[in-house]
């Protein structure tokens, strides 16, 4: 397991946190679609106020905007949010989202989360 490659999908107020504690251990990408979100977050800004800037900078979590970098994975943890309309139905479309794209990259013997 040591050189397992974790990808890390949605870097919100659950997937940045996650992200960061398993890039203690394993090579790990956090991906999120906002491309502007990923700048932020190299740049050493959270704006969900989960991590600073320290935290962000110590880490050896790649971040990026591409979903082709998450190919090197062989563990992906979907962290997309499914926000609730005013009847309580979520929208499943981040959730569709994420797992098409996981979906092109997939190869025999991946793991696939959702959290």
């Amino acid at each position: 397991m040591a050189d397992t490659r974790i990808g890390v999908l949605g870097l919100g107020y659950v997937g940045l946190p996650l992200a960061l504690a398993f890039s203690r251990l394993h090579t790990t990408i956090g991906f999120d679609v906002d491309e502007s979100r990923v700048a932020g977050l190299k740049s050493g800004s959270d704006v969900t106020g989960e991590v600073d800037a320290a935290q962000l900078q110590a880490s050896e979590l790649t971040l990026t905007a591409n979903p082709a970098d998450l190919a090197v994975c062989s563990v992906y943890i979907v962290t997309v949010p499914t926000p609730i309309d005013a009847d309580r139905r979520p929208d499943l479309h981040p959730l569709g989202a994420a797992s098409g794209t996981i979906g092109e990259l997939l190869k025999p013997g991946d793991i696939v989360i959702y959290e």
